[in-house]
């Protein structure tokens, strides 16, 4: 999201610009649907990731960190069963 073209007013907008250039943003969270495929193409494009994929209770995560320092973690949903 680029803050100066969102519907965020100029003076968030700056605030929002401000805290992920010092790294204060984190945490995020980035929906894949294959986190160890992805894991795979970002890593060689060299994102840098703190975890690698690892099973959790609500799927698989990664962790990464972007040029700022601000973390994120790269999840893939477990299935769950089906809700009407």
């Amino acid at each position: 999201m680029d803050p100066d073209h969102s519907m965020l007013d100029a003076e968030s907008a700056k605030l929002v610009r401000e805290l992920v250039a010092k790294g204060a943003l984190s945490p995020g969270v980035l929906s894949t649907d294959d986190c160890r495929g992805d894991y795979e193409k970002l890593s060689a494009r060299g994102v840098e990731f703190l975890q690698p994929p690892a099973e959790r209770p609500y799927g698989t995560e990664a962790i990464l960190r972007d040029d700022s320092g601000n973390w994120y973690s790269f999840t893939e949903r477990k299935a769950g069963p089906a809700t009407e």
